[in-house]
């Protein structure tokens, strides 16, 4: 059942609007909560919360768990036809997720892959319970929050920081799946990886994107390593409709199939990942005790009613939290009556702008610094937030507020680059898997051991790690200290506890306008989840409004323009977005036309 305390969120636009997975659960009868699941609940209060429910239109009803055979959607078909194959084989949506990942790592290596790190949400059908799962890399122990200043105590250049060792964390996804696997499979974990295995040694064509990334700008597509995995044996650089063998990638996933994690984080993989990191200027100081000991977090998700749903996200250092925040702060405006209008954008934006000066303040890793999440998510804050959104027009860059629990904190200094991908799955039990995952940037830091590419997570820091006065930024670096991350993979539940949807983005720190627009569009808007990706992207953030101005209906640019808001071309990577909703007639996915992604059930 979900708790009363989040009932009344639900339902009473006045009450405590923060909750946590842990106080959400299942009614034993699918009419809904019966009196004595309220048994901390008086009649009296019972017959409130009816009378205060009672305007609500509810929830579209939803089919059973267990009709139709489920869903794949992520970034490239090879992948979804892997994860397809396993839901076949009556594999669960996290079984699926692993080999996802596993071609993802493969086909998909500028974005994620064995040497990165990822976020997962999982929907548990049975018991209609939400857990987090944090397979975030960590800094080395030896790291200080001087890592990236240089020897005048000046941030180093992002680029020099980016290709250098330091630039490294102990990768967490496939450690993470694991966990995750432990506790939802039902397929052996090592037949998880034929498709990943078949397509490294036999060979799979590169894709236009692939292609494209090949040949980019970005300072690791000129790395020795990329190149030398890049290039043809008559000396060409790969294009699109070539076929890439990688044995080495073969010989990992077999190790990873036989071995789980400890491939990676023990022997002689993790031998090559130190050495690798160890080599050239700025050499990271990661040693294999920092490999061993990395450890996967699993805990409540982040949920918090928006209308008639609950949406549920990781908790920090993800970006969950921002993302409910900013949909805190809009249910206190009438975006809902403003369709993909001028007037519906310009609230979008306005809370944008306060979700990012938030989220850049206060946000880290909670394990080192005390996070104001339930500061940040208190419906009184987030309307005092509102209450900012000048009707007419745009004012300058919002300060970030001052939610119950924050601490003083140092202005950021975080440069988060696209990079990134995500992927949801929904079994025939019906059980679901949001992830976002990630090698941070374009390929990594362009360094490769064994077939993958390794990370370049921490140049998530903050490279200036505290004010001249010595008060510390929230994403300062530390020793064994997860990175602040903008991915926010998210789960919408109805009031029964019932799955509704599930999607997420990469794109950097974009990722949290993706989503949020995702979410508006679906929920405010009622898009069907196809038509809420594909709408135009708008990232408002400080006094920058990056967007894609020739997608907006007639009338909604000039409309901004008059409201202050400017819109420019571009300002990082595409969107990726991916969504699976259900619907009466069972599961409809949908995968961000932008990309190479598709939807498809076995």
């Amino acid at each position: 059942m979900i708790e009363p305390e989040a009932w009344l969120g639900v339902c009473c636009p006045r009450a405590p609007r923060y909750a946590d997975a842990s106080r959400i659960s299942v009614p034993s009868s699918p009419r809904g909560p019966s009196v004595s699941q309220f048994k901390r609940l008086s009649i009296v209060l019972l017959a409130t919360l009816a009378s205060a429910c009672a305007s609500l239109k509810p929830a579209p009803s939803a089919p059973a768990p267990g009709v139709g055979t489920g869903m794949v959607a992520a970034a490239n078909p090879l992948a979804v036809e892997a994860g397809v194959n396993v839901l076949r084989r009556g594999g669960s949506a996290v079984d699926a997720a692993v080999a996802v990942q596993a071609v993802l790592g493969l086909v998909e290596p500028q974005s994620s892959g064995l040497g990165g790190g990822a976020f997962m949400t999982y929907y548990d059908a049975k018991t209609r319970k939400v857990t987090a799962y944090n397979g975030r890399e960590t800094a080395p122990a030896a790291a200080t929050d001087a890592l990236f200043l240089g020897a005048d105590g000046k941030p180093l250049p992002f680029v020099t920081a980016l290709m250098s060792g330091r630039s490294s964390g102990v990768p967490g996804a496939i450690a993470m799946l694991s966990l995750a696997q432990s506790q939802h499979g039902k397929l052996a974990w090592n037949s998880l990886f034929g498709d990943a295995e078949k397509l490294a040694d036999d060979g799979f064509k590169v894709s236009p994107r692939l292609a494209g990334m090949i040949v980019g700008r970005f300072p690791q597509a000129s790395a020795p390593d990329a190149v030398a995995y890049f290039t043809n044996p008559d000396g060409t650089r790969m294009k699109a409709g070539d076929t890439l063998k990688n044995p080495a990638y073969a010989a990992t996933v077999r190790k990873v199939a036989a071995e789980g994690p400890k491939a990676l984080l023990e022997g002689p993989v993790a031998d090559a990942i130190v050495t690798r990191l160890h080599q050239g200027d700025l050499p990271s100081t990661m040693t294999l005790a920092d490999l061993k000991g990395y450890k996967p977090k699993v805990t409540p998700a982040t949920c918090r009613p928006f209308r008639i749903y609950v949406v549920c996200t990781p908790p920090a250092p993800s970006g969950g939290p921002a993302v409910l925040e900013a949909l805190g702060i809009l249910e206190h405006t009438d975006i809902a009556s403003h369709p993909n209008d001028a007037q519906g954008w310009y609230l979008f934006s306005q809370a944008s702008r306060l979700m990012y000066a938030d989220r850049d303040r206060y946000m880290g890793d909670p394990d080192f610094v005390d996070v104001p999440t339930a500061g940040l998510l208190d419906s009184a804050y987030d309307a005092s937030r509102a209450a900012l959104i000048n009707p007419d027009r745009a004012g300058p860059a919002p300060a970030p507020g001052k939610p119950k629990g924050a601490g003083v904190r140092a202005p950021d200094a975080t440069v988060e680059p696209g990079g990134t991908s995500h992927m949801v799955i929904v079994d025939a039990a019906g059980n679901a898997v949001s992830m976002t995952t990630t090698v941070e940037s374009i390929f990594g830091n362009g360094r490769m051991v064994n077939g993958f590419f390794l990370n370049n997570q921490l140049t998530d820091f903050s490279f200036a790690p505290k004010e001249k006065d010595g008060v510390p930024a929230a994403n300062a670096v530390a020793g064994g200290k997860r990175p602040r991350s903008s991915m926010a993979p998210a789960v919408v539940l109805d009031q029964q506890g019932r799955f509704v949807a599930a999607l997420g983005s990469p794109g950097g720190s974009a990722i949290l306008a993706y989503n949020l627009k995702a979410l508006v569009a679906f929920i405010d808007w009622k898009l069907p989840i196809d038509q809420a990706i594909a709408l135009p992207n708008l990232i408002a953030r400080g006094d920058s409004y990056a967007s894609e101005p020739a997608k907006f209906p007639a009338g909604v640019v000039e409309g901004l323009a008059a409201k202050g808001v400017v819109l420019r071309t571009g300002g990082g990577e595409d969107s990726g977005l991916h969504g699976i909703v259900m619907t009466p007639a069972g599961l409809v996915g949908a995968a961000d036309p932008r990309r190479e992604g598709i939807a498809k059930a076995p």
